[in-house]
């Protein structure tokens, strides 16, 4: 192997490569160096400030652990809901596979719990939608128009507010019967209301703004400046609104069955369960307790979830953090020059 010979001349230095200038080395070229962050949206904002809050967190884990099993009730238990076995009424909790025990006439209570839950969701969830659609036109055409239009709508609002609902629901049902579209359609028809009221509010103060004059200036018609600026403006308090509606309306058809003016057999709901259960709440008080709770946890997971979403669009929410945040830093600083 012949020898590798290297000749420098004087007065100059072999060619070594030298290394990229590395910007660990550099603070400010490292930082500069890594990728922007894209900025959150509006949602994406609400769902930072949503997630940080424990009790609005802890209730949509509750209501998403409520809704798997009203749909997967099927596969959660091996029992018919309306399946009577008079030989086994009124068992205790863990009898012969019965979770919960049987009732007077020896259905499984657990398995009417969860398809008792189909039925209280289906129509908190109906009502609140309902009410929200009929809301939000009549408070959007209220507010965007005044006027007369204005004049209008809000006196049907003071009669509909004036009128008591739990007689007007009762007088509805007895007529028409106990069908649970006739309830959603009742609960909807005296809920709408407030979310009326707020989206004409909103729209009070927003019609003025400069955007929606240069959409008229350019031409877009009433419709577009209702639904495409107006409206999508009002998204968020009519979501806060429409949360707390689940849980009343939840609250009123079980009231409604527990009157015997709700839903009725071979079908299923809370509320029927509390008004089968009060005649035996000697023999089996805790027929009705489960029920209860249910109705109980479900609606305080809803009104969790609601203020939750209120707190994370209440600008003072971030006024009071930015302020405990600088009460603590002059404390620091205090402490530290001390």
């Amino acid at each position: 192997m012949s020898d590798l010979k290297v000749t420098i001349s004087p007065g100059t230095s072999p060619d070594v490569p030298t290394p990229e200038p590395s910007h660990a080395s550099d603070p400010q070229n490292a930082v500069a160096a890594l990728p922007a962050k894209k900025p959150l949206g509006p949602w994406g904002l609400l769902w930072r400030k949503f997630s940080h809050n424990p009790y609005a967190m802890t209730g949509l884990v509750v209501l998403l652990i409520f809704i798997l099993a009203a749909i997967f009730a099927p596969w959660l238990t091996k029992y018919d809901p309306a399946k009577i076995d008079l030989m086994f009424p009124n068992l205790p909790a863990g009898t012969d596979g019965h979770l919960l025990g049987t009732d007077e006439l020896g259905r499984d209570v657990f398995t009417r719990l969860l398809y008792s839950a189909r039925i209280s969701l289906l129509i908190g969830f109906s009502v609140a939608v309902a009410s929200v659609i009929i809301g939000s036109i009549i408070g959007a055409l209220s507010g965007y128009f005044g006027g007369w239009v204005d004049t209008v709508f809000m006196r049907i609002v003071d009669v509909m507010n004036s009128v008591p609902t739990l007689f007007l629901n009762i007088l509805v049902l007895a007529i028409f019967g106990s069908d649970m579209k006739y309830m959603i359609m009742i609960l909807a028809f005296t809920s709408w209301m407030s979310i009326a009221r707020l989206v004409r509010g909103n729209f009070l103060q927003l019609r003025e703004m400069q955007y929606v004059e240069a959409a008229r200036a350019i031409g877009v018609s009433n419709t577009g400046i209702i639904f495409r600026h107006l409206l999508r403006n009002s998204t968020f308090p009519i979501i806060v609104n429409a949360t707390l509606m689940v849980g009343s309306a939840i609250l009123s058809e079980s009231a409604l069955s527990y009157l015997g003016l709700g839903i009725q057999p071979p079908a299923t709901s809370w509320g029927l369960m509390l008004s089968n259960a009060q005649e035996f709440m000697l023999v089996d008080k805790m027929q009705a307790v489960y029920p209860g709770l249910c109705i109980l946890i479900v609606v305080l997971a809803v009104n969790f979830i609601g203020d939750g979403i209120r707190d994370a669009l209440d600008p003072r929410q971030n006024l009071n953090k930015s302020r405990r945040r600088l009460a603590k830093w002059r404390r620091n600083f205090s402490k530290s020059g001390n």
